[in-house]
């Protein structure tokens, strides 16, 4: 369930585009009409009004925010206006540069999606950035993380609620086999039960672990694994459980001790804002007794703070 909040009539795009070049306009820009323009419009009224804006002012709205605006709130306001599967490209690409090489965004990203998502957003990188998403995570990841994100991007995972019980067990089953069994990991079953199935299943045979061995499955996965893997790893059983529970939980990570992690807290407030937001703020003030708004308006400050508050909504 979405957080976004739209005006009750549908604001016009040319008028939504002409009160954007205005507030650009002259000394300084007022950036608080920038963010409380686009902060109330949804994917595709934030594309229309970037049609306009081009058609009127032959200039991409995106580079005059880029020039017009600064620091976080310029990162939060250039990534909103991207489609979804556009934004996790730009993200993606980024995480994926040798220059700011950030595995663990990348990780979550591509294992926090569902397949459908994936595909869409795989042909929105390569006409993006010419190159393969599957090039650029060969380049930069190794070993068995490089094997997970490859698997995870390539293989058509089904996306229904059903599950096949006799399978679920097998897939426990083998497991148990695979890790806590024997001496050392076999990583491939891993990486072949976390890849080919679906988020329903995975969810499934995470009870079944629990109902067979009496032991949590994340745990194991903590206790087998390691590094950018164990992240995978638990990046596709958390989502599959609980996918609200687990943004919470970025979130607040991001929040948590000396300093802030900004780019983790934009990226977070702006791909989930128009999916699951009301969901993960449920979650955060059922585990972490506060509610989100008030931990963002006490991390951040100024437009960047009034334009996440925007998309976060404060009930």
């Amino acid at each position: 369930m979405a957080s976004l909040t739209l005006p009750p009539a549908p604001p016009n795009p040319r008028q939504d585009a002409i009160d954007l070049h205005k507030a650009f306009k002259g000394f300084g820009c007022d950036s608080t009409t920038v963010s409380n323009i686009l902060s109330h419009r949804d994917s595709m009224q934030r594309g229309y009004i970037q049609q306009e804006y081009k058609t009127m002012y032959s200039e991409e709205l995106s580079h005059r925010i880029s020039s017009e605006l600064s620091g976080n709130h310029k990162k939060a306001l250039s990534l909103w206006i991207l489609d979804p599967a556009g934004r996790d490209a730009t993200v993606l690409k980024e995480a994926l540069s040798a220059e700011s090489l950030d595995l663990k965004a990348a990780t979550d990203i591509i294992c926090s999606r569902t397949p459908s998502q994936l595909q869409i957003m795989k042909q929105t990188y390569y006409a993006k950035f010419g190159t393969y998403l599957e090039h650029d995570i060969s380049q930069q990841a190794s070993g068995d993380h490089q094997k997970i994100l490859l698997a995870y991007v390539g293989i058509p995972r089904y996306e229904g609620p059903e599950v096949d019980p006799t399978i679920v067990t097998h897939d426990a089953k083998d497991l148990y086999k695979a890790g806590e069994k024997k001496l050392g990991t076999d990583e491939k079953t891993f990486i072949r039960i976390f890849t080919e199935r679906s988020w329903a299943h995975m969810a499934a045979v995470a009870s079944a672990y629990r109902h067979m061995y009496d032991r949590s499955l994340q745990k194991v996965v903590k206790n087998e694994t390691s590094g950018n893997f164990e992240v995978a790893l638990l990046t596709i059983l958390r989502c599959a459980e609980n996918p609200a529970k687990y943004f919470a939980k970025v979130l607040r990570k991001s929040m948590k001790g000396l300093g802030t992690d900004d780019k983790t807290l934009v990226r977070v407030v702006v791909t989930r804002t128009e999916i699951d937001m009301q969901y993960i703020k449920a979650e955060y003030y059922k585990k972490y007794k506060k509610p989100l708004a008030d931990a963002i308006h006490s991390e951040t400050s100024g437009g960047y703070r009034t334009f996440l508050l925007s998309l976060v909504g404060s009930h």
